[in-house]
């Protein structure tokens, strides 16, 4: 059982690991170009594993800025994640603290995607957590093969990250938003975050981001709670 689970998390993960692949080999080139050596690219890859905030804190290391900026604005970006942990919560509060320490880590866009889904089905498997560690294994083996890739063939390749391979990341996050939008506030949320996106996106230190994921958290907020002040007046 926890073979079959671990290895079909694995596979139910492929689609997403083709999507973030040139996304990996242009993180690698472009934190070479920003002077990181390869033993420090690849352990941010090892140990941050953060594909959004990883390249935030590329770029704003290329730019100069200082560390405090850095931290916070990788901070306010992976604050999504507190969300996830708290949505899979009552699915994994029963593992011991190895377990969960260990998911906590591997937890990403593309493996909540994935998990979540497994979760929802009503079979009583007890083994969802092996699924849980296939798909995010899959991913993490993915991203540091194409961290190591970008690091060589961006120092032998010029401008790489001018070829568009980032499209195939863009159109992943698609895939994986589009078909979660479920309701009238998170269609909201993710209209508003976009739109202040765009918007935005000339501020300097990426702080665009910043506004836009304010922006659609509390839009989102903003109309659910209306939405159950309705509900109780009813």
């Amino acid at each position: 059982m926890r073979r079959e689970e671990f290895l079909q998390g694995a596979r139910d993960m492929l689609p997403l690991l083709l999507g973030t692949a040139p996304f990996g080999v242009i993180f690698g080139g472009l934190a070479i170009a920003a002077g990181l050596s390869p033993w420090q690219t690849l352990g941010m890859s090892l140990l941050v594993f953060a594909g959004s905030a990883q390249f935030i804190a590329v770029s704003l290391i290329g730019g100069g800025a200082g560390l405090a900026v850095v931290l916070l604005t990788t901070l306010v970006v992976n604050l999504r994640h507190a969300l996830y942990s708290a949505s899979l919560q009552p699915f994994v509060r029963h593992l011991p603290g190895r377990w969960r320490l260990a998911l906590a880590f591997w937890l990403t866009d593309e493996a909540f995607a994935v998990v979540q889904q497994r979760y929802a089905r009503a079979d009583a498997s007890p083994c969802k957590h092996w699924y849980f560690l296939g798909a995010a294994l899959a991913m993490y083996g993915n991203w540091q093969l194409c961290t190591a890739l970008g690091i060589v063939f961006g120092q032998t390749l010029p401008n790489l990250a001018a070829w568009g391979l980032d499209f195939a990341m863009l159109a992943t996050f698609i895939g994986i938003v589009v078909p979660m939008l479920r309701n009238t506030p998170q269609v909201a949320a993710a209209l508003v975050a976009g739109a202040l996106a765009l918007a935005c996106h000339s501020l300097p230190y990426q702080l665009g981001l910043l506004v836009a994921a304010a922006g659609g958290i509390l839009s989102g907020l903003c109309l659910e709670r209306l939405a159950a002040s309705g509900e109780a007046k009813a």
